[in-house]
């Protein structure tokens, strides 16, 4: 039987189409729209999606009566009293009525669970999700065995650490929902400041050893009140308070996972989802705590569309025959020569070729590629990406090498879903960020033969097993999706595209 999956009218919609064990196909609406983080399905990807067969059921990720009576508490009416916000409805909008019906919804919480759950290597496992809400709940800790999911705990609305943080985000000037890892690339510039740290929790969290914690909004900071975290003008400001606020997230989270072996004693496995696992920075301590942690590559609300159908195919996935290689297909060779020769020149390159990444990080198929040891690369790759100085860019590494250059905290990083500090900051300066740590991808030849190649000649070329990776896109745009926009890249920005 093929399940699709659907994601929308959220942030960054999404499909999934799975049989039995094998997915088919799963992509981003961003991609085929170019609205960057679009919550409205797109017509075309659903045309690519036919390619790979016709679904037999569909399922939506949320239940969105429920929502809406959430929505009714918070006070959201224009939400509440319009019907063109429901699936179906818009469904049909965007296809014809009737072409598909929704079938089954599930739990947006449970969809998150499913995500991980059933994509991890486990059939046994805790999970956790931490996100900014679902239709009432922010957090949730389940038992997962066979392919049966039990929640054990839950937090609700308001109480969110997910929303909190998208809050900080906003308050930095920068753009909620879509900006939160330039906040956390933010954060290696600041200073720690204890009294900063405490402020911030008596501005928005309840006091108490229990992680239960709620935006204070009568205190103004959810509408921008110069009273909330005053701004003294200072980028250094904007760095102090994003630093901080990471710490205490990374707190707050870890309170979470030490609640998981007392909730479920059963297993020493975790899979984790939900939007606020893709901050790689908290995931690298809580990994060092839990080794035993799958993190699916697009944890946010797009990944959903995967889970709510895994949970209704109830069967495990083979998510390692393609990883995160699921969506749009150029096809060809790998252009392993071609970039290999533009980055030994010490050219910016880009690559187009495959399918592409479900997810929001290029890992070779969809990437912008350049020589980690240039000194001006990263002002290079900043002018071309219109990005803000202060960020950093990712190293894609041979995983054998791995370990010799960085202080891994896992064996592997396949997904870009780590930080690590690099032994040798001084021979890499384009992929070390200020405090000297990367967010690795590792990459063997299962993962991605034609970019495991590609690096392996240029480590034949140069001595150097890895490459500097960054999307394929411009700030405030989606990565690129298919052959047209590989070819507008190269017109516009003057970087070769291969494919």
């Amino acid at each position: 039987m093929k399940i699709l999956g659907i994601n929308a009218l959220n942030h960054d919609a999404g499909i999934s189409l799975i049989e039995d064990d094998k997915i088919l196909f799963a992509a981003h609406s961003e991609r085929y729209s170019g609205i960057k983080n679009d919550s409205n399905l797109n017509k075309e990807m659903f045309q690519d999606m036919e390619q790979y067969g016709t679904p037999d059921k569909v399922v939506y990720f949320e239940r969105p009566w429920i929502k809406k009576l959430r929505q009714l508490k918070a006070g959201q009416y224009s939400e509440v009293f319009t019907l063109d916000n429901l699936p179906q409805r818009h469904l049909d909008s965007v296809l014809g009525k009737g072409i598909y019906t929704i079938d089954e919804y599930v739990d947006h919480h449970l969809s998150h669970a499913s995500s991980t759950y059933f994509t991890s290597p486990y059939t046994e496992s805790a999970v956790v999700v931490i996100d900014a809400i679902g239709e009432f709940d922010t957090i949730s800790i389940w038992y997962a065995n066979g392919t049966k999911l039990e929640k054990r705990w839950s937090q609700s609305y308001p109480h969110s650490l997910g929303l909190w943080y998208s809050a900080m985000t906003q308050r930095l000037g920068l753009k909620p929902q879509e900006d939160e890892f330039i906040l956390m690339g933010m954060a290696a510039w600041g200073i720690p400041n204890k009294k900063l740290q405490e402020e911030i929790r008596l501005t928005f969290f309840e006091g108490g050893d229990d992680i239960r914690f709620e935006l204070n909004l009568h205190r103004g900071c959810m509408n921008w009140n110069p009273s909330c975290l005053p701004d003294d003008g200072t980028e250094q400001w904007k760095f102090d308070v994003a630093h901080n606020v990471q710490v205490v997230c990374e707190e707050e989270i870890l309170k979470v996972f030490r609640k998981v072996p007392k909730l479920v004693p059963e297993t020493n496995n975790i899979c984790y989802s939900g939007g606020v696992a893709l901050n790689c920075v908290a995931n690298s301590m809580v990994v060092e705590e839990y080794p035993n942690l799958w993190i699916l590559p697009n944890p946010g609300d797009a990944g959903s569309s995967l889970g709510c159908a895994a949970y209704v195919g109830g069967v495990h996935l083979d998510f390692m025959e393609n990883g995160a290689f699921l969506g749009y297909d150029i096809k060809g060779d790998y252009p392993v020569k071609q970039v290999v020769k533009e980055l030994l020149k010490g050219n910016l390159v880009g690559v187009a070729n495959g399918r592409a990444e479900y997810g929001p990080r290029a890992l070779g198929n969809r990437s912008l590629l350049a020589d980690p040891r240039g000194k001006d690369i990263k002002q290079k790759m900043n002018e071309i990406k219109n990005r803000q100085e202060f960020r950093p860019f990712a190293p894609s590494v041979l995983e054998e090498h791995a370990h010799e250059i960085f202080d891994m905290p896992t064996k592997k990083s396949q997904f870009m879903q780590y930080v690590a500090p690099c032994k040798f900051p001084e021979l890499y300066p384009a992929i070390c960020h200020v405090d000297n740590t990367s967010r690795v991808q590792t990459v063997s030849k299962e993962d991605n033969p034609g970019y495991y190649k590609l690096i392996k000649e240029f480590y034949k070329k140069t001595g150097c097993p890895m490459v500097l990776n960054t999307s394929l896109n411009i700030k405030g745009q989606p990565i690129v999706n298919d052959e047209k926009d590989a070819d507008e890249f190269t017109k516009k920005y003057g970087v070769k595209v291969y494919r």
